[in-house]
């Protein structure tokens, strides 16, 4: 087994494993403030996707986070409240379409362990997934439009797993979550497990059965799936200019204040 640990400097800036056993990778996230995301954070995630995307001792990756509370809360309150002009809005809304393009070009299949609750960029992880399993916790919501942004960044994966319909009435009813049985009928979930041991026991059968599958028939299949993404790099760089920009407005601030 070998194991890469990132143990962040800060701890407001979370942590990150990485544990590989018979041809799968499994990396771990986590944070204290629900598993969001700083940027550096998000950083070290895509860069260590794409440095497993190249190892050709891996035939899978697993993407999970820590603890029996959220999945993923999405982005860093306290640096959006810091952002201050364009510049830095842009490049923190970069930090989620870096991470998506990673995903989506990484050489490896990534299946999602989903083991509870999702907002916003958490979404747009989930839905970067190649395979996505979860539990009956795993409710997810889109509120970026109740803080005055939108989900432009992740818009474009969510669409692409659920649907242009289902991702407007998620993304209009700011509010509301969804259960992870409605996820799962979008098709954002291939599976919805009862507990998180049921969970487990599902990723860990999965990931080792494609595991054990010609790793180049893997790699091609990948291709397949992403078919039709290719300008997704000057997209979803396109659409952080969006957010970076409405995160500068004193409805933003204000909501992000209460």
């Amino acid at each position: 087994i070998l194991t890469r640990s990132f143990a962040l400097f800060l701890h407001k800036n979370g942590t990150l494993l990485t544990t590989i056993e018979n041809k799968i990778a499994t990396v771990q996230f986590g944070h204290p403030a629900s598993n969001s995301f700083p940027r550096v954070l998000l950083d070290r995630l895509t860069n260590e996707l794409t440095f497993l995307s190249d190892n050709p001792e891996i035939s899978i990756i697993v993407l999970k986070s820590e603890g029996n509370g959220a999945f993923c809360a999405g982005a860093s309150f306290d640096e959006l409240l810091a952002v201050t002009t364009l510049e830095e809005g842009t490049r923190f809304f970069s930090g989620f379409a870096n991470l998506i393009n990673a995903m989506r070009s990484c050489k490896k299949l990534i299946i999602g362990r989903i083991h509870g609750k999702a907002v916003g960029g958490g979404v747009g992880i989930i839905a970067a997934c190649d395979y996505a399993l979860a539990t009956t916790e795993s409710s997810i919501k889109l509120s970026e439009l109740a803080i005055g942004i939108g989900p432009f960044v992740i818009e474009p994966a969510v669409s692409r797993k659920i649907g242009k319909i289902a991702m407007s009435e998620m993304t209009l009813a700011a509010h509301e979550w969804k259960t992870a049985a409605w996820a799962n009928q979008k098709g954002l979930y291939a599976k919805v497990l009862e507990t998180q041991e049921e969970l487990d026991l599902e990723v860990t059968t999965f990931s080792k059965r494609l595991a054990n599958y010609n790793p180049d028939a893997l790699a091609e299949m990948k291709k397949v799936i992403w078919e039709g993404t290719a300008h997704w790099d000057k997209l979803l760089k396109e659409r952080a200019a969006i957010s970076g920009k409405l995160v500068l407005s004193d409805f933003t601030k204000n909501a992000l204040i209460k």
